[in-house]
């Protein structure tokens, strides 16, 4: 009988003693669950056991905790440890340790342990699941020192239920071998980057055309029918549906392939492989839908480079500006220019010809990391996009009268930097009174500021973003009257200048509602949310009707970061998901 099959029909005792070991002596946690049978699947499964850890006391959570050994301590010295954790530090390497490495991480558990009063917990085999190096692990264990006991404790049982996943997978002979293919496709193109010590691959720049290059390689050993790089530099492969290559509709899909400076692997690259490995799996069954599936690596949407906001998605929905190619990067080079230099033809006519025709596809689709932490912290792998958030910005400045600290009475003081904080705090109420609704100063500067001089002038950003439009402009209409009311009543002035003006891009319901099934097929509970980020089906939006699934990010969710991460299992689950929506999706 199937692993799930028997603990779907075993007595409580019976499903208890089959999951022994999962959760490292806490039994407890497999009594719970096993109300919530049956399970429609492994990952149904997954989240119950993590639901039944988020639902339980703090004692209890700190009491797993604790049952957990020491990295390298000194039960795994006198060979103490349970099976499974033996099986784990030995894979990572931690039983062979250098005397240096193996000192260092009794310095590490002391001192953790001296914080927090409970062990550091690490699933040493990692995202990937053939184990983090000793070097990996000890910059994990340093950097997690310097945590908040609230967020290191939640911390610490999710690494618990990526352990439990790991032990699970193994008691199955599971193998998550499409998202293993995907995280080491990430991982080989991560060698490509502008920054010999971190991932930056920017727009036109020679890492960005060999990252190009790879793509459309994979897309051809994949089976796409075509593969090509067009006039803006998107990689497009497009595998045939049952009418062939001139007839019928397609449905288009993908995400971006450049990054940000010191970034993460997976943010938009993962909604390239998802797809491609769809396309793979067809092409080896011999089989072809009744539609076409074209899937576009975008060559432009983080903006690092030039002044050009979705320049690729732009193209493709015939919104290239011309005047953009006028435009220059830091070092003075046009965007023409830098097209020309990375083989592309520079040319407004060649781009203006990548506009799809809306009648010729059925929608677009992106599946994308989270890039926050709401998945993560409900030990959830998948959420639904409801809309993507429409924003302002703006950058600004607030003047007053630079004067003297000691002999400015508090009464008389016209202090710029004092105007922006109250901004920011009123900024913070008045967006979280509204659900999905978020107000950002990031950027605060007082220029040739002293210790003992009031600030006289006070340069800030706004970043102000919504669900819909009429909450974004509702948010931003409240944040400039407030700015004009704290200036008149302090005697300060300000300016305010536009930088981005972006809409709202709602989920279609259909699709939206597409997606949802494919996440209930996999047994896995519905979570709907907004995305905060934007994306380039943000502006297919405004040629198709769109809709975007999220992937669970770790470490937090942290995004924009060499630190994001997403796990082989997860992954997995992303794939299964779009092979489901394709799979049911009717012409």
């Amino acid at each position: 009988m199937h692993f799930l099959d028997q603990l779907n029909a075993a007595s409580v005792a019976d499903f208890v003693a089959l999951l022994d070991g999962t959760y490292e002596h806490s039994p407890w946690i497999a009594e719970r669950a096993a109300a919530a049978r049956p399970f429609a699947s492994l990952a149904a499964l997954k989240v119950a056991l993590a639901r039944v850890v988020r639902e339980a006391t703090v004692d209890e959570q700190l009491g797993l905790i604790r049952a957990h050994p020491e990295l390298a301590g000194k039960a795994a010295v006198a060979g103490e440890l349970t099976a499974e954790s033996t099986n784990e530090q030995s894979k990572a390497g931690l039983t062979a340790c250098t005397p240096e490495e193996f000192a260092k991480l009794q310095e590490l558990n002391a001192a953790y342990n001296a914080r927090f009063g409970f062990p550091f917990i690490l699933a040493v085999r990692g995202p990937r699941g053939l184990g983090l190096t000793r070097q990996e692990i000890i910059a994990t264990f340093e950097r997690r020192l310097r945590a908040h006991p609230d967020l290191e404790r939640a911390e610490c049982l999710r690494q618990i239920h990526r352990i439990a996943e790991i032990r699970l997978n193994d008691k199955c002979g599971l193998q998550p071998a499409r998202g293993q293919q995907l995280w080491d496709w990430a991982a080989e193109l991560a060698r490509h980057s502008d920054d010999a010590e971190f991932l930056t691959c920017t727009y036109a720049t020679p890492a960005h055309t060999a990252v190009a290059e790879q793509l459309m390689a994979w897309m051809r050993d994949c089976g796409f029918d075509d593969v090509h790089r067009d006039a803006v530099g998107n990689v497009v492969g497009v595998y045939h549906g049952t009418a062939g290559a001139t007839a019928g509709q397609r449905l288009l899909t993908g995400s971006h392939f450049d990054t940000v400076r010191r970034a993460g692997r997976f943010d938009g690259r993962l909604g390239i492989f998802v797809p491609m490995l769809v396309v793979r799996d067809l092409h080896r069954a011999g089989r072809r839908l009744p539609f076409g599936l074209e899937v576009v690596g975008f060559s432009e949407e983080e903006c690092q480079r030039f002044p050009a906001d979705f320049l690729a998605s732009s193209a493709v929905i015939g919104a290239f500006d011309a005047d953009w190619l006028a435009r220059t990067d830091a070092a003075g080079i046009t965007l023409a220019d830098a097209m020309r230099a990375a083989g592309l033809p520079g040319s407004n006519d060649a781009i203006q010809a990548l506009r799809r025709d809306p009648a010729h596809y059925l929608g677009f689709v992106e599946v994308h990391i989270e890039q926050g932490p709401v998945l993560d912290s409900l030990d959830l792998p998948l959420g639904i996009v409801t809309s993507i958030n429409g924003s302002r910005r703006y950058t600004g400045e607030v003047i007053g009268l630079a004067s003297h600290a000691g002999t400015t009475p508090m009464g008389q003081r016209r202090d710029a930097a004092a105007g922006v904080a109250e901004l920011i705090l009123f900024c913070e109420q008045r967006a979280a009174a509204v659900p999905d609704v978020v107000g950002t100063v990031g950027m605060l500067e007082v220029p040739s500021g002293s210790i003992n001089v009031i600030p006289g002038r006070c340069r800030f950003s706004l970043d102000l973003r919504a669900t819909t439009d009429a909450a974004r402009d509702a948010l931003d209409a409240d944040v400039r009257a407030k700015l004009d009311e704290i200036c008149q009543r302090r005697g300060l002035s300000f300016t305010l200048q536009p930088t981005l003006a972006a809409n709202a891009a709602p989920s279609h319901p259909a699709w939206q509602a597409r997606w949802e099934a494919a996440v209930t097929a996999l047994g896995l509970p519905l979570h709907r949310l907004p995305s905060g980020a934007g994306h380039d089906a943000m502006k297919l939006h405004e040629l198709l009707p769109q809709a975007m699934l999220f992937v669970r990010g770790g470490n937090g969710g942290i995004s924009h970061n060499p630190l994001e991460s997403v796990t082989v299992d997860d992954a997995e689950l992303a794939v299964a998901a779009f092979e489901h929506l394709i799979e049911n999706l009717h012409v």
